[in-house]
């Protein structure tokens, strides 16, 4: 079994006890620096990141191949990756970055073929002059998505 093998096994174990957190990204360096970033349906908290990461180092062997261990949650303004992340989100502002335009927006639905956001416009008003505040609505599947991040709001 490679270290890679084993340092994949043992996340599992650790994510398996805590089945609200889930794992965003795995990287592993040429020197053996292990970096796991999580998330979590109702967030992460120092707790979280200390149990995976016991569960990781304390069933390496040092001896057998040094390593260094980084365990952390997925930052405020990182983009979202899994529909799982975008289920946690909804109701929530987001910016999604599209081939061809960028739509502040809220999410007000999310499911695993695509996401639904809605926001008001100002357009011409169809008769008259002047404009009007109009409510937009789109499904947008995650194919389409080249990065969406949640606004933070103060």
């Amino acid at each position: 079994m490679t270290f890679r093998e084993k340092v994949i096994d043992l996340l599992n174990e650790g994510l398996q006890e805590k089945p609200s957190i889930f794992l965003i990204d795995l990287t592993i360096t040429d020197a053996f620096k292990i970096i796991v970033t999580l998330d979590g349906d109702n967030g992460v908290v120092l707790q979280d990141c200390i149990d995976v990461s016991r569960s990781i180092e304390h069933n390496l062997d040092r001896e057998e191949q040094d390593f260094s261990l980084e365990v952390a949650s997925v930052g405020v303004g990182s983009p979202l990756k899994l529909v799982r992340q975008y289920k946690k989100n909804i109701g929530r502002m987001l910016i999604v970055k599209l081939a061809e335009t960028t739509i502040e927006a809220e999410l007000v639905d999310a499911n695993d073929e695509f996401i639904t956001l809605a926001w008001e416009a100002r357009e011409p008003k169809k008769l008259g002059k002047g404009k009007e505040t109009v409510q937009k609505r789109q499904e947008i599947p995650y194919t389409d998505i080249k990065e969406a991040i949640v606004t933070v709001i103060f």
